[in-house]
């Protein structure tokens, strides 16, 4: 039988019982989601209302915003009066609540404080309150009830699940609030019907060191019947990689013959695909998800490539910058009702975690307007544009994949730098490229970048034509070297995500082994 084909018995009563929930809450999600711009007006009047006797709502004026009837009005004196910040900008607050002070950013203390990697500012220290925790596991539940109705497979449910996440060990702030990583703090959080269902155990979980992790996951799930597998394509594909070593199996559907789901978020999974699709030996159906340590933005609700549901009516209330105009004074700040298909928008968030205008770093395009569905398209501070061509994630995940195929290579990972002042010749990208299967012709598959990339880029085409620039430069690296470059980073597993773009050499320089 093809995984793709549905056999009820194999989920048992978890699946016949999650089959009609799951059409229920797909109806409930698409009517909440329908007018994401009343939604929105809704989900900003509650965050207003709720923190209005904050230190930051009095600070900001909320009272004043709540005292206004029409909701534009609202939105509009909300951007007037609380600015976009960064991690940076909203951190004298932060640390005010860190400390043990209540009511600063929302009422009460949070339950949580998520610690993220900052490349300016350390450590972060993300809020999660009782109030924005159903966003983040209420969420990653209805994108599994969305698969579910959609296809009718509930096949899953019936085995074990296996979530490749940071370790769910906790510490404390210097006031008492516990202290993890997003995806360890979710881990405390399973419903009780699941948690016989997921792997690993606690115990290996609660490993630190990433590549220790990895082995010790691969031997305690080599024997399961695992039925989904989550996490970020990059590190999912190191630990098939390891469970074939250890199994000696040709694909992961020999080790795991029920494996039916594959559940990833963070990066695009095209360039993976072919990869994937060796090592697991079949097309596995996928269900993305775009979650963030600051919320839950939006995970699939239809068929692959169609776009991200957003989170319209979940806590949230989210606001869209044009790329085009982001840094800029007079850079625009649009609602779910304002925004229009085809345009890159930086996103911004507000939430009942308690963060206001928060720049979440991230850039979307819209597939579509009521409902809001996106398709990630990268960070807004990992292009290139060494000269003026502001090249984004997209647009090389799009010609990577292209070209991929094209030439019958199979890639690990990527980089693009630009080398601006190259011993001889004209300036030019350099795609530093792993591979699991080269190019039988590697100065085929840099035209077909080049070429690929100009389709997409226009000012990178002008810049090629226009003899300011020279072709794209293939470099093959050697096997681990990604891996290694992440761990000189201290940036292995978990929610770490490989940099596909920089305006600068650092990365190229770790992945080459200059420093």
């Amino acid at each position: 039988m093809s995984i793709h084909e549905h056999n009820p018995g194999k989920g048992g009563w978890k699946g016949r019982l999650a089959r009609p929930w799951a059409g229920n809450v797909r109806r409930k999600d698409h009517a909440r989601n329908a007018r994401p711009a009343e939604a929105q007006a809704s989900v900003l009047h509650d965050l207003l209302e709720r923190a209005a006797q904050t230190a930051f709502g009095r600070d900001h004026g909320f009272e004043a915003m709540l005292e206004m009837k029409d909701a534009a009005a609202r939105a509009a004196a909300f951007r007037a009066a609380v600015p976009v910040r960064d991690y940076e900008g909203l951190k004298p607050y932060v640390e005010r609540v860190v400390a043990g002070e209540e009511d600063v950013l929302w009422p009460g203390l949070p339950k949580y404080f998520c610690k993220t990697s900052g490349t300016t500012s350390g450590a972060k220290y993300i809020p999660l309150t009782a109030d924005s925790l159903p966003n983040h596991i209420g969420s990653a539940r209805r994108a599994l009830l969305h698969h579910i109705a959609r296809n009718g497979d509930a096949e899953f449910v019936g085995g074990k699940m296996i979530f490749l996440q940071g370790s769910p060990t906790l510490t404390s702030t210097e006031g008492g609030v516990p202290l993890g990583r997003l995806s360890g703090i979710v881990a405390h959080h399973i419903p009780s019907y699941l948690q016989r269902n997921r792997l690993p155990s606690w115990e290996t979980n609660c490993i630190e060191d990433w590549e220790t992790k990895v082995d010790a996951i691969v031997r305690e799930t080599a024997d399961q019947d695992l039925r989904l597998i989550s996490g970020i394509p990059s590190w999912v594909q190191m630990y098939f990689e390891r469970l074939l070593a250890y199994t000696g199996k040709a694909n992961v559907m020999e080790v795991f013959p029920n494996f039916s789901l594959f559940v990833f978020g963070g990066v695009a999974y095209a360039p993976y695909a072919d990869r994937f699709r060796e090592l697991i030996g079949a097309d596995v159906p996928r269900v993305e998800t775009y979650p963030a340590s600051e919320g839950f933005i939006a995970y699939q609700d239809g068929e692959a490539g169609e776009g991200l549901l957003v989170n319209a009516d979940d806590g949230l209330y989210l606001e869209f910058i044009p790329a085009s105009e982001y840094g800029t004074p007079g850079a625009r700040r649009l609602g779910l009702g304002e925004v229009e298909m085809g345009v890159n928008y930086a996103v911004v968030v507000t939430s009942n975690a308690g963060l206001w205008a928060y720049d979440l770093g991230d850039t979307v395009r819209f597939v579509s307007l009521a409902p809001a569905r996106v398709l990630v398209t990268g960070r807004i501070k990992h292009f290139t544009s060494a000269f003026g061509e502001h090249v984004i994630a997209e647009e090389v995940e799009g010609a990577m994949s292209t070209a991929a195929a094209e030439l019958g290579a199979q890639v690990v990972e990527f980089h693009v730098a630009p080398e601006v002042n190259p011993a001889q010749g004209l300036p030019y990208h350099e795609w530093l490229v792993e591979f699991a299967e080269p190019p039988k012709d590697p100065a085929a598959m840099a035209a077909a970048l080049d070429r690929e990339l100009q389709a997409r880029n226009p000012y990178y085409r002008d810049l090629i034509t226009g003899a300011v620039l020279r072709s794209a430069v293939l470099t093959a690296l050697p096997s681990g070297a990604f891996h290694n470059a992440m761990s000189k980073r201290g940036k292995l597993g978990g929610q770490n995500k490989v940099p596909r773009l920089a305006n600068d050499r650092a990365m190229a320089k770790q992945l080459l082994g200059d420093e």
